[in-house]
């Protein structure tokens, strides 16, 4: 029954991957674009100053694209915020023209999320980079758009705490508050709605707000509504983040890592939601199929076992570690699993982990002269054993070649990661169709489209389907409410 509910849906998503998908749209809306105004880049000048506006095609391309696979569209002019003030001046400006105004952080995104596919005016604020304050005894900081999340650890790294969050890339963590990201630790300290307690966001007017007052900073609050997770994964169509205040976390005492192979995905994924149904605190569980172990093999000169493999690691005390880690060990090999292969010390666990996160990098050496394209998806963790070994039948059926299934299984949440030619039309859309397809089974199954990525471009028809038509009629009605004039970031998340 499930089946055939997904047969009958399929070719509608595919349709649309196919006439409506941010590839073909960003052609069709760049055809529209009036020019800008000499006296609006004037302004945007007075604003920032002469020197932090450019409309040179290789700043503009720059800030045309994200690392997705979605066609570069520059923006009209980039402009470089120093502070809040600058920000609000140049959201005044734009809506006062009614000029699109985009957000742009590290341009780490997998959506398109930062695409100009109407032009108008590229606000890039990581010039506003400052750590603004830290108080370690109640476990929070506040810092500045610009900040990413490798530099706020290394600036917090004398504290013993630490902001555990990692998607990956060191993405800028107001950007990471915009697409609500989580990454590898997420199973055991959620993802940036669990860690964001109050933000700074100028709307598109102009005005700035205080999501939960200004100076705020309680774990908790039952005042009003709660305007700080609006903002988070709104994704810059209703307000520019310009700070954020974080909860931090305390550094484990003792942390071991380790790899262990099964013989099939079916019983590494039924290990994962064993060993969660258990209790056990992991700190995080990580899935890869037999290609993607054999892309890190050869790009990090690993030997780990080419079979799909859970990447594990434990933390805590000493002695909880020895037995979480024995009775995980049970759940494993009764799942016909490989002994664990321990990391133990910080540099051979750097390495384990290194080698996960540069999976991108290995998967492209494979295939060189193409380019990536990744969609995620995330289902109760009970539905994940379902979804995952599907996804693989959807890709061997195709004949795909280059696609790798991995991903942050400890909380429902997987990745495919293809390798494509996207100077081959068949095998783009044959790529678009599976991750469609794969998508739309996760809804199926109870779960969501994206677990991290967002919507951006690519998944805007498929939260129609998985929200309903009252929900994105809410969404608008917020959006109207917020920026009347459809200023920012205008195209994503929904039509």
């Amino acid at each position: 029954m499930l089946s055939r509910r997904i047969t009958q849906v399929t070719p509608a998503v595919l349709k649309f991957s196919r006439h409506q998908s941010g590839r073909s749209f960003t052609a069709q809306a760049a055809q529209k674009i009036a020019p800008l105004s000499n006296n609006l880049v004037q302004s945007l000048e007075r604003i920032v100053g002469k020197n932090n506006v450019s409309e040179a095609n290789a700043v503009r391309e720059q800030h045309g694209r994200d690392e997705s696979y979605h066609k570069c569209a520059p923006p009209q002019v980039v402009a470089f915020a120093e502070s809040v003030e600058q920000v609000s001046g140049v959201a005044k400006l734009c809506n006062e023209h009614k000029v699109p105004l985009i957000p742009f952080g590290s341009g780490t995104g997998l959506e398109g999320g930062i695409t100009a596919i109407k032009g108008g005016v590229c606000l890039d604020v990581m010039k506003m980079d400052k750590v603004l304050s830290v108080h370690p005894e109640d476990f929070d900081c506040q810092v500045e758009c610009g900040v990413t999340r490798k530099a706020l650890n290394n600036y917090i790294r004398d504290t013993g705490l630490w902001f555990p969050i990692d998607p990956g890339a060191d993405a800028s963590l107001c950007g990471m508050c915009s697409t609500s990201a989580s990454g590898t630790n997420a199973v055991r300290y959620g993802t940036m709605r669990e860690n964001v307690m109050n933000m700074e966001v100028v709307l598109a007017d102009g005005r700035i707000i205080h999501t939960a007052g200004e100076g705020r900073r309680t774990k908790k609050t039952s005042a009003g509504y709660n305007l700080t997770n609006l903002f988070v994964g709104s994704e810059g169509t209703l307000g520019i983040i310009t700070k954020a205040t974080l909860r931090l976390h305390g550094i484990p005492e003792s942390s071991v890592s380790a790899v262990c192979s099964f013989e099939s995905i079916q019983s590494a994924v039924d290990t994962t939601v064993q060993v969660l149904q258990c209790g056990i605190p992991m700190a995080r569980i990580e899935f890869l199929d037999e290609v993607s172990v054999d892309a890190c093999n050869k790009y990090a000169k690993m030997d780990m076992r080419v079979a799909p493999s859970l990447f594990l690691e434990f933390s805590g005390s000493p002695r909880s570690l020895d037995e979480n880690a024995e009775i995980v060990g049970e759940i494993v090999k009764m799942n016909g699993g490989s002994d664990f292969r321990w990391a133990t010390d910080v540099d051979e666990r750097n390495r384990l982990w290194k080698t996960r996160h540069d999976i991108l990098y290995a998967c492209m050496a494979l295939r060189p002269g193409c380019k990536p394209y990744s969609t995620d998806v995330c289902v109760p963790v009970s539905n994940l054993p379902q979804v995952v070994v599907e996804s693989k039948k959807y890709i061997d059926e195709a004949g795909i070649i280059g696609a790798y299934i991995l991903g942050h299984v400890g909380d429902g949440n997987f990745h495919i990661l293809f390798i494509m030619d996207h100077t081959n039309e068949k095998e783009v859309q044959t790529v678009l169709d599976i991750s469609h397809r794969v998508a739309v089974l996760a809804q199926e199954l109870d779960g969501t489209c994206t677990g991290e990525h967002g919507i951006g471009l690519g998944k805007r028809e498929l939260l129609l389907r998985e929200i309903g038509e009252t929900g994105i009629q809410v969404m608008q009605q917020l959006k109207q409410t917020l920026d009347p004039n459809g200023i920012l970031n205008p195209g994503k998340v929904f039509f």
